[in-house]
C-alpha cells in the first residue's frame, strides 16, 4: 500500500443514484466498490474520514462506517486506528509496471520492458534535477508574484523571464536578443511548430534540414505543411553549399553548436556562407541551439543569432539542462517575423506563468549557472568513463562526436549491424537510440550506433558497457 498522506479519494465522485435499490450503506459500498474496480480510486489512496464523507453526501455517519466496514471485510479497504482508511485492492495485480518511454529517438516507444541501462540519446539526467532549489524557486514565485500573475501567462511569455533569459543568452551564448522579440513556448518543439506555421503563412513551402538531423524539428515542420529538403552533413556540420542545388529554398534549420547526430560544430566558413545566402535570397536561418551548454574540451562557438539577428531565428529550451518538467522553451525571431509567429497570442502554447516566474528566479539567483557548471563536470567525468570502458571492452573501436553533448557515435566491429543490435537491445532491457529515426531515409546496413549517457547512472557505466558489448556479439560483431 502506498505510504502517503495525500487523500487521493476525497474528491472522487460517488454517485449513489446509479446503484441498485437497497439500504443506503449498501448503495454507498457499491459506489465505492465500483470506483475501485474502475481504477478511479487507486491502490493506497486514502478515503475521507467517515464524518467528512457523511457530511459531503448528506447521510448519517453510521451509513459511512457500515459501508467502510463491509468493504474492509471484502478486502477492498484497510484501516487501522489513528490512520486513514485506504484502498487495498487494485484491478491491476502488478502495480510495478515499467514506465513506457515515448520521447523521440528511443528504440521502440511501445516497449513495456523495464530498462536496465539507458543509452538513449535524448534523455537528460533525471537523477540530477535540482529538486530543492527548484522547489525554493517555485515557492518564491508563488509567494511573491502579484495576484494578477497567477492567471494565464502573458502573450509571448512573462516579461521578467524574457528579460532574464535574454541577458543569460547574451552573456553565455553571445547572442544579440531584444526581449521583445522572444516568445516563450512549452519546449523547443512547440517553438519550432509555431515558427514553421509562420513560414507557411508567409509563403514558404520548403525547409532545408540536416540529414541525419533532429526529428524534433522535422515533425512540427511537416505538420505545418512544409516539405523537407535534406542536406548532407559531415565532420564540419551541414554542407551549406548544397543549398545552391535547391533554388526554391529560402529557409534552413540547423544545429550549428552541436550537430544532433555526429556532434560536429558548424565550420566558420559555412556559417558565413549561410548568412550570405540568407541575405541574398531574403531567407531565414533557424538555429537549433541544441546541447550548446554541454561542451567539454573547448567552449562552444557563439550562436549565429548574435552575428546577424536580422536573418537568424534562435530556438532553445530547458529540456536538456533542467529536464522537460520545467516545460519552458523559446524562439527569438527577427522583428519582421514576430507578428506571424504570434497570430493568436492567447492560444499560443506558452508555459504556465508560475513555471516561468520560478525559472526567472532560478536563473537570477545564480542557481542555474551553478547547476550548469556542476552538470558539465559530471557529464565530462561520465563521458570519460564511458569512452575508457568502450575502448577496453572493444579494443580498436572508433568513437566520435564525444566533444560535446550527451552522446557519442560508436563504429561497430566487423560483422555487426546496428539494426541487429537494436533488436537485441529490446530483448535485453537496454535502451538505445535508433539512428535511422534521425535519417530521412533509413539505412538497414548502418554500422554506427549512437550511445547516449545523459541518464546513465555513473555506477552503471562499466556494467552497462559490458551488457552493450554482449549485444554486439549477439548481433554478430567481433569483439
Amino acid at each position: 500500500m502506498a505510504d502517503t498522506q495525500t487523500n487521493l479519494a476525497w474528491e472522487t465522485l460517488l454517485d449513489l443514484s446509479t446503484t441498485r435499490p437497497g439500504p443506503l450503506h449498501h448503495q454507498l459500498a457499491e459506489a465505492i466498490r465500483t470506483a475501485i474496480r474502475g481504477g478511479r480510486l487507486p491502490l493506497g489512496s486514502a478515503l475521507p474520514p467517515s464524518r467528512v464523507l457523511a457530511t459531503d453526501l448528506g447521510v448519517s455517519r453510521w451509513t459511512v462506517t457500515e459501508a467502510y466496514g463491509q468493504l474492509a471485510t471484502e478486502g477492498f479497504l484497510a484501516g487501522k486506528t489513528g490512520s486513514a482508511t485506504r484502498v487495498s485492492w487494485s484491478p491491476e495485480p502488478d502495480e510495478r509496471r515499467a514506465v513506457v518511454h515515448s520521447h523521440p529517438g528511443h528504440a521502440d516507444p511501445r516497449r513495456h520492458l523495464p530498462v536496465r541501462y539507458d543509452f538513449s540519446q535524448c534523455t537528460p539526467d533525471f537523477r540530477a534535477f535540482p529538486r530543492r532549489k527548484w522547489v525554493e524557486a517555485i515557492r518564491t514565485a508563488a509567494e511573491t508574484a502579484p495576484f494578477d500573475r497567477l492567471g494565464y501567462a502573458q502573450p509571448g511569455g512573462e516579461p521578467r523571464l524574457r528579460g532574464i533569459l535574454a541577458d543569460h543568452l547574451n552573456r553565455r551564448r553571445g547572442t544579440n536578443i531584444d526581449p521583445a522579440l522572444m516568445t516563450v513556448f512549452t519546449g523547443a518543439k512547440a517553438a519550432m511548430g509555431a515558427l514553421a506555421r509562420a513560414l507557411y503563412a508567409e509563403g514558404h513551402r520548403l525547409l532545408a534540414i540536416e540529414d541525419p538531423g533532429s526529428n524534433g524539428m522535422w515533425e512540427p515542420a511537416r505538420a505545418a505543411g512544409l516539405e523537407l529538403v535534406p542536406l548532407p552533413v559531415d565532420e564540419r556540420g551541414i554542407v551549406a553549399e548544397a543549398l545552391a542545388e535547391h533554388p526554391g529554398v529560402r529557409a534552413v534549420c540547423i544545429g550549428p553548436a552541436h550537430q544532433v547526430v555526429n556532434g560536429a560544430e558548424l565550420a566558420p566558413e559555412r556559417r558565413s556562407w549561410l548568412l550570405e545566402w540568407a541575405s541574398r535570397v531574403d531567407g531565414l536561418v533557424i538555429e537549433d541551439d541544441y546541447d550548446s551548454e554541454f561542451s567539454y574540451d573547448r567552449p562552444a562557438l557563439p550562436a549565429m543569432q548574435g552575428t546577424d539577428p536580422r536573418r537568424v531565428a534562435l530556438i532553445g529550451s530547458m529540456s536538456r539542462t533542467m529536464t522537460p518538467t520545467v516545460n519552458v522553451g523559446w524562439a527569438v525571431v527577427p522583428g519582421r517575423w514576430l507578428t506571424a509567429l504570434r497570430p493568436e497570442p492567447w492560444t499560443a502554447p506558452t508555459a504556465p506563468a508560475l513555471n516561468q516566474l520560478a525559472l526567472a528566479h532560478f536563473i537570477e539567483s545564480g542557481s542555474y549557472d551553478r547547476h550548469l557548471r556542476t552538470s558539465r563536470q559530471r557529464f565530462r567525468t561520465r563521458r570519460d568513463a564511458l569512452v575508457a570502458a568502450l575502448e577496453q571492452a572493444l579494443p580498436g573501436a572508433r568513437v566520435s562526436g564525444q566533444q560535446a553533448g550527451l552522446h557519442m557515435l560508436l563504429e561497430l566491429p566487423p560483422g555487426a549491424s546496428a539494426t541487429r543490435v537494436m533488436a537485441a537491445a529490446l530483448r535485453h532491457e537496454i535502451e538505445l537510440c535508433d539512428l535511422n529515426l534521425l535519417r530521412m531515409a533509413g539505412d538497414p546496413d548502418t554500422t554506427r550506433l549512437m550511445v547516449g549517457y545523459g541518464n546513465l547512472a555513473d555506477a552503471q557505466v562499466t556494467a552497462g558497457v559490458a551488457a552493450l558489448v554482449e549485444l554486439i556479439r549477439e548481433a554478430g560483431g567481433e569483439g
